[in-house]
Formats: C-alpha cells, structure tokens, sequence
C-alpha cells in the first residue's frame, strides 16, 4: 500500500507517528510514504492553479493500473470495520492500492475522477499532516481487525 500525500516539511511528530504505524504493517498490509511538493504559492494564486500542479504531480506517482482510494470530505465516511472489509477487498483485487492526500486546496477533480473510491476521514477539516497520521492509524486497525490482532477492540 502507498500513502501519496502533498506536504513535504512535516513536524517531527507527524513523522513519527506516521512511521510508527506504518512500521506495524507487515507484508501485504505494508504502508510506505511517497511526499509530493505542493504547488508554490504566492500572494494572489489562484487555488485552481495550486490544485491543478499538485494533482499532476500527485498522479505521476500513482502507479499504472493501481486502485486509488482519494482522501475528500465529500468521499464516503466509513466505520473502522467498513473499512477493515473494505480494505480486504481492496487488496483481494491484486492491483496496488494507493491512498491520496491532498494540499491545502484540496485534491484537482482529476485525481477525484482517477480515485476508484473517495474516502472521508470526518466531516471536521483536519491538518493535511493529521490525515497522514489517521489514515496510517486506521490502516493499522483495519489490519489488526483483519488478522486477529488485540488492538481493535471495537465492536465485533
């Protein structure tokens, strides 16, 4: 699995706590980090434009043929255990399974219409560096519900 994510000056502790989940995956459940350069910003840009770099920049690193899953407000809100099964389908398909994160604009309408699934963390905006931390957290519960594990102790 990859998390392709705009942003490449995280604080040390999105770092770390991304890293931290991501060394728990194990084999095919396994989580690495691809960081694309947000688009620059100057006084009076245009969003579109900002939007538009970033999402070409983001989609160059989406390997061919991979199923996308687009982190969007307006995507689906899953529990921790819809995402469990449906993360058991998304790697049951066999292509790469890619996860996409925004700037600060949000995601181009290119990558929403490339995204095989769009994927709503919460209605609450949150720091683009925090949605790194959930997401990889999450794929974490999903595979400790998976395969057995003690740390999801949510509701069978």
């Amino acid at each position: 699995m990859r998390l392709i994510a705009v942003g490449t000056r995280m604080p040390a502790w999105v770092s770390e706590a991304f890293r931290e989940y991501a060394r728990r995956l194990p084999g095919p459940y396994r989580l690495e980090l691809t960081e694309v350069e947000p688009a620059r910003w100057i006084k009076g840009a245009d969003g579109a434009r900002l939007k538009r770099e970033e999402g070409e920049r983001l989609l160059r690193c989406v390997p061919r043929a991979a199923l996308l899953v687009a982190l969007d407000v307006a995507g689906r809100l899953r529990s921790s255990e819809a995402l469990a099964r449906d993360l058991s389908g998304w790697l049951a398909d066999g292509r790469p399974l890619v996860f996409a994160i925004g700037g600060a604009e949000g995601l181009a309408p290119e990558c929403l219409a490339s995204a095989s699934e769009l994927w709503s963390l919460s209605p609450l905006t949150l720091p683009h560096a925090l949605a790194r931390v959930v997401v990889a957290e999450q794929l974490y519960r999903a595979y400790s519900r998976l395969t057995g594990q003690p740390y999801h102790r949510g509701t069978a």
